[in-house]
């Protein structure tokens, strides 16, 4: 890939540059960009310091235009409103524009590298647990006052519970024959479970039950923190659109509760470390206290049933479909990630009395 136009579309000299892989996003493609000798510090076009350069896949993302005017309003707004706030808007190119179109190529978007600051791929205290759900929750405070029917939806459906369920059921009868009977235990344990289906339902038709700005991936990665770990704020914005507050506290309870990720095999490993729970329930609250409802402050717990349900049925789909949206590593990769969703989901439900 030449990336060489790309570079010169923000005035920078692709030959001056030490250009890296960076990060371990599945999604995007990401380098960043230093000078040779030159320790990476936060970025000013025009000088020796550094950028991340990122390659939105249009195949995920179909309409990256979206995620750029989402970023735009989101930027205008916390730029008039709190201008303190640390946010990482892209740099513009020398033509203003926000994005860089290749054709073959796709899309492209250059990033201030924050000076100080590192990202974590595992959360290994609460405290840091803590820190993210801050971050995550001061995010969706301070665009409380964003108008959410101007926020551009990036990923139709991608937390729609209630169509992921549909799918489950619809590959339960088109799916492989083969391996709909080796899943015999795992698909009976989802049916039982459905319950959690129809209360999104409920909730989604109460008006006490808001729509907000919502970041929709909040794994530990997408947070930055400083050299003391403490959270200086988000990052990855593609997937911020109009959502409930239960997508991100739950995708937090979903990546930060269990010592092992989902790809663990030995099950046993699996369990829910009641501290971090209490710290994103902290976390978050501390800063979203004012502007949940009485009825959202209920849905902390259902909160991480509902994204460890939900991906637990993307799963077990995708394996009872061959495989065809995540792909696999070996062929019960994804029968064995559905396995370990079910089996963190019900140690959840056995710690209820404890978390509630």
């Amino acid at each position: 890939m030449q990336l060489k136009p790309i570079l010169k579309a923000y005035g920078l000299d692709e030959n001056s540059l030490q250009i890296e892989a960076f990060g371990s996003g599945l999604i995007n493609y990401t380098w960043i960009l230093t000078r040779p000798g030159v320790v990476p510090i936060e970025a000013s076009r025009g000088d020796d310091k550094s950028y991340i350069l990122q390659r939105v896949n249009h195949a995920v993302f179909k309409k990256p235009r979206n995620i750029a005017s989402n970023i735009r309003m989101i930027a205008d707004s916390l730029k008039k409103h709190h201008p303190d706030y640390l946010f990482v808007a892209p740099v513009l190119t020398i033509k203003g524009q926000d994005m860089v179109y290749r054709k073959g190529d796709g899309y492209f978007r250059l990033f201030p590298f924050v000076s100080g600051s590192h990202s974590k791929e595992v959360v290994e205290t609460p405290q840091q647990a803590f820190e993210a759900a801050v971050q995550f929750g001061r995010f969706t405070r301070l665009l409380s006052d964003v108008d959410i029917g101007q926020v551009k939806v990036t990923i139709p459906h991608f937390h729609d519970i209630e169509l992921r369920y549909k799918q489950f059921l619809t590959v339960l009868k088109t799916g492989n024959k083969d391996r709909i009977a080796q899943s015999v235990v795992l698909i009976k344990k989802l049916l039982i479970y459905n319950d959690i289906v129809k209360t999104f339902h409920v909730l989604k038709s109460d008006p006490a039950f808001k729509i907000r700005v919502t970041h929709h991936d909040t794994k530990i990665s997408n947070v930055l923190f400083d050299e003391k770990d403490r959270g200086l704020c988000v990052i990855d914005l593609d997937t911020v659109m109009p959502g409930f507050f239960i997508s991100d506290v739950g995708d937090m309870m979903r990546t930060y509760l269990s010592p092992v990720s989902e790809e663990e095999t030995d099950f046993s490993k699996i369990h829910i470390r009641t501290d971090f729970y209490r710290a994103i329930v902290e976390g978050y609250f501390s800063e979203m206290k004012e502007e949940l409802t009485a009825t959202e402050k209920n849905a902390f717990f259902y909160a991480g049933t509902f994204m460890i349900y939900m991906q637990a049925l993307r799963f077990l789909t995708d394996y009872l479909n061959d495989d065809v949206y995540y792909g696999a590593k070996y062929p019960e990769h994804n029968l064995n990630r559905a396995h370990n969703q079910i089996v963190l989901l019900e140690c959840l439900f056995e710690n209820k009395a404890d978390l509630d």
